[in-house]
């Protein structure tokens, strides 16, 4: 529960949209477009299995389903 916190307070820094989630096929994504990412924010994000997306979000797979 604290990584999944912790990601998306880093995302939260990137957007103020009302409903910037999804969760689809077991995959969790946060519309926040990649580019606007630091580099020190999109490594940690990486590590919390949050994971960039060419389309413009970040996606996660270990959050995306139970």
């Amino acid at each position: 529960m604290k990584d999944l916190i912790e990601a998306l307070t880093i995302l939260a820094k990137y957007t103020d949209a009302y409903a910037p989630t999804c969760c689809e096929h077991d995959v969790l994504m946060v519309v926040v477009d990649p580019a606007t990412v630091t580099l020190d924010d999109k490594a940690r994000l990486e590590q919390l299995s949050f994971h960039p997306d060419p389309d413009g979000y970040f996606r996660s797979y270990r959050f995306g389903s139970t």
